[in-house]
Formats: C-alpha cells, sequence, structure tokens
C-alpha cells in the first residue's frame, strides 16, 4: 500500500513550512516530509540566535521552525511524516513516486525544499566553531561577528567578502593558500581598510583566533569563510530538474511560481537559489506553495 497525497513538500525547515502553509490554508491535502537536518542547526547547538528575519530577530532557529510547524498543523489538511526521502520519479500515470523510509508515498504534485549542506574548508578548528564563531553571510552575522573580524579565505567570493564586512569590524583577509588579489581588487581593499594576511593558517583556537604557520596569534572576534554548497538530496537529480551554476556550487533551475522543468515538480529555498537565509527561504516557500496550487487549478 503507498500513501496518496495531492501535494508532498520534502523538506520542513522554512522553505517547506511556508510552502505547506499556502496549501494548507487553500483547503488542499498536503503531506511535509522532513528529516530533521536543517541547514542552520549549527546555530542552534552553540547557543545562539538567527538574525535579520523580520521579527524573528534575535531568536533560535529551533524556535522560529518550531512555533511554525505548529502553527501549520492546525490546518486539518496537513499530515507531517519525520522521515527521509531518498527516492524519487515520475508514474506512467503523470503523478510523482516517492519514497520514505521504504514506504512508498504518491503525489500529484511535489515541492522541493531539501536544502544544501556547506562543505567548510579543512582548516583544523574552523568546523567545531561553524554557526557559533565562524559564518558565511555578513547580513545574517556581521553584526555580531565582534570587534575584529576574519574571513578565511576559500573561494574568489573572499575578496567580495573582504570588501562587504568593514562596514561590520576592521576586517583581515587570511588568504591560506588561495590565489591572493589582483591589483585592482588590492587597492580597492586598501581603500575599505581590510588587511591581507598571506601567511598560511596553521589552526583556529579560542572564540576565533587565527594560529598562523610562522607561529604568530592573531586575536579575533569572529570569522566567515566561503563553504562549498551542495544539495542535500539527490531528489532533483533523480526527477531530471535543470541544475545552475552558482558561485557557491550547484542549485536546482527555477522558473515563475518557483517551478521546475519537470512536470508538477516546484523547487525552493537554498535548493533553489544561489545564496539564501532564512527570510529568502519563506518568500521562496510561499511563491512554491502559490505556484502549485495554481498548476493545480490549471493555470
Amino acid at each position: 500500500m503507498f500513501l496518496a497525497t495531492e501535494f508532498a513538500v520534502v523538506g520542513g525547515s522554512y522553505a517547506g513550512l511556508s510552502a505547506a502553509l499556502q496549501l494548507a490554508r487553500a483547503r488542499r491535502q498536503v503531506l511535509v516530509i522532513d528529516a530533521g537536518q536543517r541547514r542552520n542547526r549549527f546555530v542552534d547547538d552553540a547557543g545562539a540566535a538567527a538574525h535579520g528575519f523580520l521579527g524573528q530577530d534575535g531568536r533560535a532557529p529551533a524556535a522560529i521552525a518550531a512555533d511554525a510547524r505548529a502553527q501549520l498543523l492546525r490546518y486539518a489538511g496537513v499530515r507531517w511524516i519525520d522521515g527521509h526521502a531518498d527516492d524519487a520519479g515520475l508514474g506512467r500515470d503523470g503523478g510523482l513516486h516517492l519514497r520514505v523510509d521504504g514506504q512508498p508515498v504518491r503525489a500529484a504534485r511535489l515541492i522541493l525544499a531539501t536544502g544544501v549542506r556547506d562543505v567548510l574548508p579543512e582548516v583544523p578548528g574552523l568546523a567545531e566553531r561553524w554557526g557559533r564563531s565562524v559564518f558565511h553571510c555578513p547580513y545574517c552575522h556581521g553584526h555580531e561577528a565582534g570587534e575584529r573580524i576574519g574571513i578565511v579565505a576559500a573561494s574568489a567570493l573572499a575578496v567580495h567578502q573582504a570588501l562587504m564586512l568593514p562596514d561590520w569590524a576592521p576586517t583581515t583577509l587570511f588568504l591560506n593558500g588561495v590565489e591572493p588579489p589582483d591589483p585592482q581588487q588590492a587597492a580597492a581593499l586598501a581603500r575599505r581598510g581590510a588587511r591581507i594576511e598571506p601567511v598560511p593558517i596553521q589552526r583556529i583556537d579560542g572564540v576565533a583566533d587565527v594560529l598562523l604557520a610562522d607561529g604568530r596569534r592573531l586575536p579575533m572576534t569572529g570569522l566567515f569563510t566561503q563553504p562549498r554548497v551542495l544539495p542535500a538530496s539527490p531528489l532533483a537529480e533523480q526527477l531530471g530538474c535543470a541544475m545552475a551554476q552558482g558561485p557557491m556550487g550547484p542549485y536546482v533551475e527555477v522558473r515563475e511560481g518557483q517551478a521546475t522543468g519537470v512536470p508538477n515538480v516546484f523547487a525552493c529555498g537554498d535548493a533553489a537559489r544561489p545564496a539564501g537565509n532564512i527570510a529568502l527561504a519563506v518568500a521562496d516557500g510561499a511563491m512554491a506553495g502559490f505556484g502549485a496550487h495554481r498548476a493545480a487549478m490549471g493555470f
């Protein structure tokens, strides 16, 4: 026996919750499948807070998600499964088929809010501080990064961060083996007051102190880096969704209403944009909910 639903949403974080809410309020049947792997769960583990989301600034990410889930589950048409969707395909009948922890699920329309995973540069001590004193988004965490900000270079985006972050605090760009800025970039960094440190990093210590290969210890109050971002789920690839390449990694291509190129498949949140945050994920999810509902009505 399989479980059937009008709409299936894979991913119960901010984008998925927002998409499901629009469908629930349209009095539609919606199934949310969530593996409990929010991208910003490391912020909760560190006892830190989310920022930049209107009306929720300074709250724990888990609390924001928990409140949203509780509000969603008040609607009669919603069903929630804590589980992992690891297989997806198109049925001969035009429906979409999933397998959730071995259980077959059939949906008329599918919203992928599957998120991404961050692959951090291999610097000793960096991963242990991810979400606590090591970040990737200045707009999300620059205000809390403190009085001395360091950037651990891992890609060409390091220069972009180094040009932005002096608005928050004095900034040092640690090249750590990455190609140095060209003369034009170096001049722009100098105008912004950003310092360039060419000596490789030995490890990160304390709150965010950088220990260099020459023995120097440069105290920092917060660090930023540029993780490689990869899809957290294979479902989009299994379904044949087209992928685009962003500056941090691949993401699902979408058009109006967050529709993918695969009929009746929509995508939203970090999985479907080159970069994002909670506010953008919620907006994308709302658009995916609108798009899926309109498609069901034949619009």
